[in-house]
């Protein structure tokens, strides 16, 4: 059965849906316009290169390794779709409805919400305890963040119905951490490469599948994740005063994972269901 307002009056109509595609497409655009701090947050990381004990440098290559296989089979990172699930019939029941789904956007957008703002503590709080180390923890940070931000993008897109056990799931979930990292350029490409551009479905663009699935591809998207941190976590690499810039840092990071996964996936259910109108 699909889901159009027909069959579930309390969804969207397809006027509705039309005006909060065009919500997205807005944001997509603004995403082109770059401030000068996100300019200079993408100094190369070089310097901290040079500055990172060799230690650190062996644990971050471990985890790279352990993250390739996140692809192939979820591995530690794949979140259960429980805890979703039960915020997803609150925000319905809180809304006035069932609890049962499927559920209007205005429950999906409250509960990708309630998902922001719970990991946006933790990596506050995360930021806060590894910056206060200096370099030395530096290489716990960095891991504890981008285990925090693909479990978010994985949450949300449950709440917009979409299920990282899929693998073509997962490839998306890099595809949102990579592009909430990138420069316009990037940006622009990720777009196409999830087909969101120009009335597409979301689906994964064709050959994007077999690029992304080998590890090699994964190392890049991580390079690029850390590359874009630049000068902030050199910040943080400074005793005491880095639980500071630590707690900020690791907070916009998160915000903007989430506002990428949150507005990415959205547009996809958006379509989604005006695609099942026709």
């Amino acid at each position: 059965m699909t889901e159009t307002a027909g069959a579930y009056p309390h969804l969207e109509t397809a006027e509705e849906l039309n005006a909060a595609l065009a919500e997205t497409t807005k944001w997509e655009k603004e995403q082109n316009k770059l401030m000068i701090w996100d300019h200079l947050t993408r100094l190369p990381f070089k310097v901290l290169d040079k500055l990172t004990p060799k230690f650190i440098h062996e644990k971050l290559g471990k985890l790279l390794d352990e993250l390739g296989s996140y692809i192939q089979n979820g591995g530690n990172y794949l979140v259960a779709g429980r805890k979703v699930g039960s915020l997803m019939q609150a925000a319905s029941r809180a809304a006035g409805g069932s609890g049962e789904g499927p559920f209007p956007l205005a429950v999906m957008d409250k509960a990708a919400e309630q998902l922001t703002q719970s990991s946006r503590n933790v990596a506050t709080a995360q930021g806060a305890t590894t910056g206060f180390g200096g370099v030395f923890t530096l290489a716990a940070d960095i891991p504890a963040v981008l285990g925090l931000s693909l479990k978010v993008i994985q949450e949300i897109g449950l709440c917009y119905g979409y299920n990282p056990a899929d693998k073509a799931e997962r490839i998306f979930t890099v595809k949102v951490m990579q592009f909430a990292s990138s420069d316009i350029v990037g940006k622009r490409t990720i777009l196409k490469e999830l087909n969101l551009q120009a009335g597409g479905n979301g689906d994964i663009a064709p050959g994007t599948n077999e690029a992304v699935s080998k590890i090699q591809g994964w190392k890049e998207v991580i390079t690029v994740y850390r590359d874009n941190w630049g000068w902030k976590k050199m910040l943080q690499a400074i005793p005491v005063a880095g639980m500071f810039f630590g707690a900020y840092t690791n907070r916009k990071a998160l915000e903007d994972v989430a506002e990428a996964a949150r507005m990415l996936y959205r547009k996809r259910r958006i379509i989604a269901r005006l695609a099942e109108m026709e």
